[in-house]
C-alpha cells in the first residue's frame, strides 16, 4: 500500500474509532472491551510482524526493555483505553473527537517543561486558542457553577484527561521506541496492557459480557480491536518511515471531521453549531502550535489516537 494511503486509512480507522468505542460500551464494559481491543491487536501483530521472519528474537522485545513496556502498557493501553471507554459512557462520539485534538497542546506544555522549549508569539497564541476551543466544545457555550455535576460533562473532562495521559506517554515512551523500533516497541506495549487488564477482568468478571454482544457489538470491538490497534499503527509507522513526519501529522487534522461524519451517520447524533465552533478554535489554535517554529532539540508531537487515536509521530496514535 503506498504510504499516504496508509496513513490516511489509518487516520479513517481512528476517526470512527470513537463511534465504535460508543457504540461497544453502550452493550458491555469499558474493561471488558479495552481487553477484547488489546487482546486482538496483540495478535494481529504478533502474526504480522512474525511473517518471513525467524528467529522471533528479531521481532520480540528484548527481556531488558520488559519493565519500561510494562510502564508504557499500563499508561498507554490500559489506563488510557479504559478512561477513554467509561468517557464515552457519558459523552458523545463527536464530543471526543474534537477534544482530542487538544493533545499536541499537552505535549507542547511537556516539551517546556521537560526540555525547557521557549514559547513564541505564535505558540502562546495558538496554546491559548486551544485552550478556549476546549472549553467552549466541554462546556457547550454555556458557563454555570453546575456544570461539572452534569454526566456529559464529566465524560468530557475525563476525555480531556485521557489527551494529557496520552502526552504524558509519548514522553515516557520515546527512549524505548527509539532503542526498539516503533513496531516492536507498540507490540510490547500492548501485549504487557492486555495482561494487565487480564487481572481486573478476572477479579471482577466482565469476561461474562461477551455474552451480551450483539452482531454489531461485535463488529464495534473486532474493528477496534483489528483495525484500530493492530493495522492502524502498522500503515502510520510504514507512513512515517518512507514519508516527513510533519507532512502524515497534517491528515491528523482530518480526523474530528471523520468522527463528527461517523456519529451523525452512525449514531444519529446531533451536531451542535457551538461545538464545531469550539472545535474550529481547538484545531486553529493546535495548527499555530504545530507550526511555529521549531527550536532546536525539538521533540514533535501529533494529535491523538482510540488506543484510538494525538502523538509523537513515532509512537502514533492509541484510539
Amino acid at each position: 500500500m503506498p504510504p499516504r494511503l496508509g496513513a490516511l486509512v489509518a487516520i479513517l480507522f481512528w476517526g470512527v474509532s470513537f463511534v465504535a468505542t460508543r457504540a461497544a460500551v453502550a452493550e458491555i464494559s469499558p474493561f471488558a472491551l479495552v481487553f477484547a481491543r488489546a487482546g486482538l491487536g496483540t495478535a494481529l501483530l504478533v502474526v504480522i510482524l512474525s511473517r518471513g521472519q525467524a528467529p522471533a528474537a528479531q521481532w520480540l522485545p528484548s527481556r531488558e526493555s520488559w519493565p519500561a513496556l510494562a510502564v508504557m502498557g499500563f499508561v498507554g493501553v490500559a489506563f488510557h483505553q479504559g478512561l477513554q471507554g467509561i468517557a464515552l459512557t457519558m459523552t458523545t462520539a463527536t464530543q471526543t473527537g474534537w477534544l482530542i485534538g487538544v493533545t499536541p497542546i499537552w505535549s507542547a506544555i511537556l516539551a517546556a517543561i521537560v526540555l525547557h522549549e521557549r514559547f513564541g508569539p505564535r505558540k502562546l497564541i495558538g496554546l491559548a486558542l486551544g485552550f478556549a476551543g476546549a472549553v467552549v466544545v466541554v462546556t457547550r457555550g454555556h458557563f454555570s457553577r453546575d456544570l461539572a455535576r452534569l454526566p456529559s460533562t464529566r465524560g468530557d473532562l475525563l476525555i480531556l484527561a485521557s489527551t494529557v495521559n496520552w502526552a504524558v506517554y509519548t514522553v515516557i515512551g520515546h527512549p524505548v521506541l527509539r532503542r526498539l523500533g516503533a513496531p516492536r516497541a507498540t507490540l510490547g506495549a500492548m501485549a504487557a496492557g492486555f495482561v494487565m487488564l487480564g487481572v481486573p477482568v478476572a477479579w471482577l468478571g466482565v469476561w461474562r459480557d461477551y455474552a451480551r454482544l450483539s452482531p454489531h457489538g461485535w463488529a464495534a470491538v473486532l474493528f477496534l480491536g483489528l483495525c484500530c490497534s493492530g493495522l492502524g499503527y502498522l500503515f502510520w509507522y510504514g507512513a512515517l518511515a518512507r514519508i516527513e513526519a510533519s507532512r502524515v501529522a497534517a491528515l491528523l487534522y482530518l480526523e474530528p471531521l471523520v468522527t463528527l461524519a461517523s456519529a451523525v451517520v452512525l449514531l444519529g447524533e446531533r451536531v451542535q453549531a457551538v461545538t464545531v465552533a469550539g472545535g474550529g478554535l481547538l484545531l486553529l489554535g493546535v495548527f499555530l502550535v504545530e507550526r511555529s517554529p521549531a527550536p532546536p532539540a525539538r521533540v514533535v508531537h501529533e494529535p491523538d489516537h482510540g488506543l484510538g487515536v494525538g502523538h509523537a509521530p513515532s509512537l502514533g496514535r492509541e484510539e
